[in-house]
């Protein structure tokens, strides 16, 4: 297993300091905000994709041309 060019004695190392760091008890609570975390990323790159695929650029490309059109 290769995460980020990380082995398995690595990642051991990093859970037992956190381990040590944080406590059994703390650590579901911090895994439950990070997870919140991604959630609402992920929650507001999906609306930004959905308002950027929406946008209707013909109509405003339209509506520009008839205003210089009028002028």
């Amino acid at each position: 297993m290769s995460i980020l060019f990380i082995s398995g004695s690595e990642i051991f190392v990093i859970m037992l300091v956190v381990l040590l760091l944080f406590g059994s008890k703390r650590i579901p609570e911090i895994a439950k905000g990070l997870g919140k975390g991604v959630k609402e990323f992920k929650k507001a790159t999906d609306e930004i994709k959905k308002e950027i695929s929406d946008v209707d650029i013909t109509k405003d490309i339209k509506d520009i041309k008839n205003n210089l059109e009028k002028m």
